[in-house]
């Protein structure tokens, strides 16, 4: 089964993770498009960044394109707010590798949120790639959850 396309957005207290795990990702055989940004700025803000990201994923996968996003932040609670702001995506904070886990088997996550400051870089990758690998178990309870926040948005959306 070929790769996803892994779309990623920071601010600056991500940024230098964002570099570290684009390098390792691109290593691993992803093809990764960083959303930004690309120089050290203390004062940005992440919700540009992690709707880009959100924005990138959405439509890569209505493209039918493979596609996973990661945001990045201190934290990871304002950055996976923002990318859940974008219709279709579900970005779930993860911060152990149950929880990586979890949010793709039975949540069907497209966009994983750490937070920077939570962890190591080698924590981080790992939980990264965890989320990554991960594939949706396609159970008919979690078909039927997403199921149902996906009407709720559509019908908020319109």
């Amino acid at each position: 089964m070929p790769k996803p396309v892994v779309h990623i957005g920071t601010d600056h207290a991500g940024l230098d993770l964002s570099h570290s795990l684009i390098e390792t990702l691109r290593g691993a055989g992803y093809t990764v498009v960083d959303h930004g940004p690309q120089s050290y700025d203390p004062v940005d803000d992440y919700p540009a960044f992690c709707i880009a990201t959100g924005e990138a994923v959405a439509a890569d996968l209505a493209n039918n394109v493979a596609a996973l996003g990661i945001v990045i932040g201190g934290s990871g609670n304002g950055e996976q707010i923002s990318a859940n702001k974008v219709p279709g995506i579900r970005a779930a904070l993860v911060w152990n590798h149950e929880t990586a886990l979890l949010a793709r088997q039975h949540n069907d996550a497209n966009v994983v949120a750490v937070g920077a400051r939570q962890h190591s870089v080698q924590e981080a990758t790992e939980l990264v790639r965890a989320f990554l690998e991960e594939p949706f178990s396609g159970a008919e309870r979690h078909r039927r959850r997403i199921a149902q926040i996906s009407a709720y948005e559509a019908r908020r959306s319109s």
